[in-house]
């Protein structure tokens, strides 16, 4: 592979994890899907591991917005920011 094809993989992969980790809230396995996209992001070094707690704690919660509960924790500002939930 060339290092654009590469860039496009990992690019794709991006996208298609940022959707997962805005999955609706409330649809069966939800949560747990938020989380594994989550863990995505923290591999990749854009999400804190206190934020990946948070969505670790909402995995089983699926009706339960991770966001609030970062906010109130008063960490992730980044991740919020970029989350669009200031």
């Amino acid at each position: 592979m060339t290092d654009e094809t590469d860039k496009h993989d990992v690019d794709g992969e991006a996208a298609e994890q940022w959707e997962l980790v805005n999955t609706p809230l409330g649809e069966k396995w939800s949560g747990r899907t938020r989380y594994a996209a989550a863990m995505f992001f923290y591999k990749r070094g854009e999400m804190s591991a206190e934020t990946l707690e948070v969505y670790r704690i909402c995995a089983r919660l699926d009706s339960t917005d991770p966001l609030p509960i970062t906010r109130d924790r008063g960490i992730g500002q980044d991740w919020l920011k970029r989350m669009g939930f200031e």
